[in-house]
């Protein structure tokens, strides 16, 4: 690395490094913070020049940082954090007037709170925009990053420390099938364990809480089948002799109009807890303040056992 004499550093080429490590791409970075691509393109090579080191390769569709990139990011994030409080004391949030694009990550079940939620924040703030994405498995690190502004997840994952969290409740779990399915004629744990399942696949990082409530049961089930996104559940279930165990909240909107019967697991399962996290970096944006503000009471209304 060169020696650098602080005061002749420039930072906000910082300022454009986290952008650029937030999105690895010249050209979001540029429509992020409102400049040209040969401005960015500047401004990283003065970076390049600056620390002597490449900082960001070209890897594919994105852009892939290097090892002293990803150690200096985890040093300037809470320095920028540090010095934009000291700077904007009394930054203030305008709904009414703001065009910011906030990015959340919620489950695909949960299709009621986001109509609600965009129908207050269409209400309070009509030119913000909420982008909705369904949780994978590095989304804790996207919200590390900056990609994700609020993310709803199971509280059982471990959590960055730059990652800051709250509960908002607990989801309960039920067995669903088609009405007439076999099985719920004479319900109970092995009939459970006799028929296949369906099941959706979160990535692969994340214990399933239904196996390990079903092993301590003395139980196992077959899966003869996965699908990436809640949605996909119900019209399979419909059409097939699958069951699937699942949160209550998951099925809720889609039962009655699959004729599905949803019935009690018959086995002890806890409930499955989550989590509202964000940046801690951004803990005090107002803005964060504000939609946090409005998602929390849908949210635990939604993740409620």
């Amino acid at each position: 690395m060169n020696e650098i004499d602080l005061r002749r550093f420039d930072l906000n080429l910082l300022v454009v490094f986290d952008v650029l490590m937030v999105e690895r791409s010249v050209t979001r970075a540029a429509e992020r913070l409102g400049r040209t691509q040969s401005a960015i393109s500047h401004s990283l090579s003065r970076l390049r020049s600056q620390f002597g080191d490449p900082l960001l390769v070209k890897g594919g569709v994105r852009m892939q940082p290097t090892a002293f990139a990803l150690d200096l990011i985890e040093q300037a994030r809470p320095m920028l954090s540090g010095i934009q409080r000291v700077l904007s004391p009394t930054q203030v949030f305008d709904p009414a007037d703001s065009q910011r694009v906030f990015r959340l990550a919620v489950p695909d079940f949960a299709l009621a709170l986001f109509a609600e939620l965009l129908a207050r924040v269409r209400k309070e703030a009509p030119l913000v925009s909420v982008e909705w994405t369904t949780p994978r498995a590095p989304t804790l690190l996207d919200v590390a990053e900056g990609q994700v502004d609020l993310a709803i997840v199971p509280s059982e994952l471990q959590w960055p420390r730059s990652v800051a969290g709250e509960a908002i409740g607990a989801l309960g779990w039920r067995c669903f099938g088609r009405r007439d399915h076999p099985a719920f004629s004479e319900w109970g744990p092995a009939n459970w364990a006799r028929w296949p399942h369906l099941a959706v696949r979160i990535g692969d990082n994340v214990r399933s809480p239904v196996n390990v409530a079903a092993a301590a049961a003395g139980l196992t089930r077959t899966i003869a089948g996965w699908v990436p996104h809640f949605p996909a559940i119900a019209p399979i279930l419909a059409r097939s002799d699958l069951l699937a165990t699942l949160p209550s909240a998951a099925m809720a909107d889609v039962v009655d109009a699959y004729d599905l019967a949803s019935m009690e697991v018959p086995f002890a399962i806890a409930p499955l807890p989550h989590a509202m996290v964000w940046c801690s970096g951004r803990s005090r944006d107002p803005g964060m303040i504000w939609l946090r503000d409005r998602l929390r009471p849908i949210a635990r209304r939604t993740f409620a056992v």
